[in-house]
């Protein structure tokens, strides 16, 4: 556990926790804590034992919002995409007039890539934290959403260009994906609109506006993979369609290469009767004239397909 005294964007490391309790003259506390220290934090900041509870279960919290007399419970999903597989962390934060506690089980990127925004923005205030930090977590979701469009680009050109069956396994996948973060994205812009639009007595009002701006590209998000849903439909019925031409060029070869020999057979046949006089039964080149006679009629017969485009 981490805990920071936050003026003006300067962090500034706090040894003994308890003096988090009491408001600083200026700017405020932050503290970093594992799922396992909410056992300190809960009786000190009088964390409410539901929120305490949500944070502790290892099940998949869906993002909301609680509000309590001292302070707000909040949970968000950072995403992540690693290795063509994407992840959802749970970021739970404890909002209060004078700190902002944010507890994690694993790593969160977004806390990483706060530090330099908060000391470039000066930021003096737990509400604009909370603001830089969600602000940080729906920018990654925009940028997961430009990778998947990447992928379902590159899927496409693979599919019209040489369609494999593990083309069906990556469409379902994906599409599985897309549904899934689109669940976490409809109450996670609730989360969002809360913020923006309810009386809330710890959320400065003239910060109200950018968590509107915020809400605002979370829509766009939740959008973007409404497209992707159907873009993935469209993906199926162009690998459905692919395998469906390619039967057909199959048949195709198939069927001209036995009207090919059919001909010959004719010919074969004829010369495979058993009768003595069939015309150049008996001439030394009869078989060598029989086999030129069959590759002409071939040859012809292919080069009037291919002239008619049916090869």
């Amino acid at each position: 556990m981490k805990t920071r005294l936050v003026q003006d964007g300067i962090f500034t490391l706090v040894d003994d926790i308890t003096e988090a309790m009491a408001a600083p003259d200026h700017g405020f506390y932050w503290i970093d804590a594992d799922v396992e220290e909410l056992e300190i934090l809960q009786p000190l900041f009088l964390l409410h034992e539901l929120a305490v509870e949500d944070c502790l279960t290892e099940e998949e919290q869906r993002p909301k919002i609680e509000l309590y007399d001292s302070n707000y419970f909040i949970v968000m999903n950072s995403i992540r995409f690693d290795d063509e597989e994407i992840f959802l962390r749970a970021l739970n934060i404890f909002l209060g007039k004078h700190y902002i506690i944010t507890i994690t089980r694993q790593k969160i990127n977004e806390l990483r890539a706060l530090k330099p925004i908060l000391w470039e923005d000066e930021v003096d205030a737990p509400d604009r934290f909370l603001y830089h930090l969600m602000d940080l977590v729906v920018d990654n979701y925009t940028n997961v959403g430009d990778r998947i469009e990447a992928k379902i680009e590159k899927l496409e050109e693979d599919i019209l260009m040489h369609t494999k069956k593990s083309h069906l396994n990556e469409i379902i996948g994906l599409r599985s994906e897309i549904l899934w973060l689109k669940k976490v994205l409809v109450p996670q812009k609730e989360v969002i609109s809360t913020l923006n639009k309810k009386d809330l007595k710890l959320i400065n009002e003239p910060l109200k506006k950018y968590f509107g701006d915020i809400y605002e590209n979370a829509v766009k998000i939740s959008e973007t993979f409404d497209t992707f849903r159907d873009l993935m439909g469209n993906l199926r019925e162009a690998y459905q369609s692919s395998l469906a031409n390619r039967a057909n060029e199959i048949m195709r070869v198939f069927t001209a290469l036995t009207t090919i020999f059919m001909p010959l057979t004719f010919i074969t046949g004829i010369y495979g009767m058993n009768f003595d006089y069939i015309p150049g039964l008996h001439w030394a080149y009869g078989g060598v004239a029989a086999v030129v006679f069959m590759l002409f009629v071939g040859m012809s017969m292919l080069i009037l397909f291919r002239k008619k485009d049916w090869l």
